[in-house]
């Protein structure tokens, strides 16, 4: 059992790797949070979707890198220690989110602006590579072998914090701005979108104090005492087939569908929300808020779970819910924000204005825009927008075809809660396969190896494959236009395969010492 003095010291480790893991994600997610803020400033406003969609590659560049630098700093951490490198990360990562926040936007420097942001994402991916296999490591490293699932889920609940905080920070600067709403949303959108990255070099100050005073893993620090450091990381973990088999079994069996549960539940759920439901940015985000925080907690029972019953089964059955679900959840935030059923208030209906857009490659073809606030009986307020579409041909008369569409969806109480109460299953989903796998791969792998080995399967398995899901799930939406679900089938395809690679192929052990 733990004594006192040691239960106060494990906790001492969980709040300093956990206080900069918190703000290094919080930096990482911060550009996704404002994808589409981020879109109009460093690129073309030509054509939204396409900007949107750059948006999002950029984005998700930062993970395709993480490999690399799990490579990096994963061979570091197994040389010099966990401390000093993750460390080091952590003022990668904060130097890089302040940087955005200074770039110019492309109506400055043109071209230059999303090259800019390019290079500091891929800096971020690198950090990132390193902190997250650092910090788990440290905190499992310091746990009693029964109780590494409980104690390293705390480090697993940073990560949806982090996203937290900064939905939080955006939403906190933008009503700062200005009392008036409409006033606040340009000033946003013009300059205060970067208060955010800027405010996140105080918290990086803070955390790099707080790791300053933290000491080395204590089995590191038995190993490099006997002489036992690995000389050559990289080659010990991928260059011995035993091992190598592990890395690529942590990745397929596991950390793929991990990851994409993970963005799904998350990132490309808010972006669901905002850009096909078209729920207000405030609603969409506050949505996210209320839902994380009803569903934080449980990654601490899954983890403290998987103490008892083993790690395997449930990060699987978190997987399999989330493959035979999606697509009926999905579908009730589809029907919950429609207009069908209600009731409109007529004398509050309100004429916002008309425009007209030539439609691309034409110098006479158009779409008129009218726009109208409507109110409901229930105490929703959307904005209903006729399409007056008209084609002109030479050789017959215009043709005009019209079509109703709503944005700007502020919802009634209860439908705002249903979306927040569907919301917090696809985050309860999140924890249940994302809680315990910080201990489930610490325990794949020797001490003398483990950051290495288990850094890069979990960033391949949560940057490359789980990274991709915003951007793959909104491209998918434009290829297949008239089914607006069609973004889920990369989760689900991933899910399933993992699902059952893991399920044969991953044991459900729960002696935690093997390794050790």
């Amino acid at each position: 059992m733990t004594q006192p003095s040691e239960s106060k010291k494990i906790w001492q480790v969980i709040a300093a790797s956990s206080v900069g893991t918190l703000i290094e994600w919080y930096d990482f997610y911060i550009f996704g949070s404002l994808a589409t803020v981020i879109a109009e400033q460093f690129f073309p406003k030509t054509n939204p979707t396409a900007a949107l969609l750059s948006t999002l590659a950029t984005f998700a560049a930062g993970f395709i890198v993480r490999p690399f630098g799990a490579l990096v700093f994963g061979r570091l951490g197994d040389l010099i220690g966990r401390k000093y490198t993750f460390l080091l990360t952590l003022i990668l990562m904060g130097g890089s989110t302040f940087a955005i926040g200074l770039i110019p936007g492309y109506a400055t420097i043109g071209f230059a602006a999303p090259l800019l942001v390019l290079l500091l994402r891929l800096l971020q991916g690198l950090a990132l590579g390193g902190e997250y296999g650092g910090a788990a490591t440290y905190v499992a490293e310091h746990a009693p072998p029964h109780r590494r699932g409980y104690y390293t889920s705390w480090i697993q609940t940073t990560a949806t914090l982090g996203l937290f905080l900064s939905l939080g920070v955006i939403l906190i600067t933008r009503h700062y701005l200005a009392a008036d709403l409409t006033t606040s949303i340009q000033r946003f959108n013009d300059w205060g979108w970067r208060i955010p990255f800027w405010a996140s070099i105080l918290l990086v100050v803070v955390s790099i104090y707080i790791r300053m005073r933290m000491n080395e893993s204590p089995l590191f620090a038995k190993l490099k005492s006997e002489g036992k450091v690995s000389v050559n990381p990289l080659k010990e973990s991928f260059g011995h087939k035993a091992n190598l088999k592990m890395v690529l079994l942590a990745l397929f069996g596991a950390t793929m569908g991990q990851g994409v549960v993970w963005y799904t539940g998350q990132f490309y759920a808010q972006s669901f929300l905002e850009t096909v439901c078209r729920i207000d940015f405030d609603q969409s985000r506050t949505i996210i808020i209320w839902a994380i925080l009803f569903a934080t907690p449980f990654f601490v029972v899954f983890g403290g779970w998987s103490d008892k019953i083993g790690r395997k089964w449930i990060m699987l059955i978190g997987m399999l819910l989330a493959v035979c679900t999606y697509q009926y959840i999905f579908k009730q935030f589809l029907n919950i924000t429609q207009p069908t059923g209600k009731t409109e208030l007529a004398e509050h209906r309100k004429f916002l204005g008309e425009k007209t857009v030539l439609l691309p490659k034409s110098k006479t073809d158009s779409i008129q825009l009218r726009t109208w606030e409507v109110h409901y009986t229930d105490g929703a307020v959307f904005h209903e927008i006729k399409q007056d579409t008209l084609w002109t041909d030479p050789t017959r008369a215009a043709v005009t075809k019209t079509a109703t569409v709503y944005d700007e969806k502020k919802l009634d109480t209860w439908a705002y809660r249903k979306i927040v109460g569907w919301m917090f299953v696809l985050i309860l989903y999140v924890t249940m396969v994302y809680g315990p796998i910080a201990a489930f791969l610490v325990e794949l792998f020797p001490t003398r190896i483990r950051y290495t080995s288990m850094s890069l399967p979990y960033h391949i398995g949560n940057g490359v494959f789980g990274g991709l899901t915003p951007f793959i799930a909104t491209l998918l939406t434009t290829i297949y236009v008239t089914d607006k679900l069609s973004g889920l089938w990369y989760t689900i395809i991933i899910g399933a395969v993992c699902f059952f690679i893991g399920a044969v192929y991953i044991s459900n052990r729960i002696d935690a010492d093997v390794n050790d």
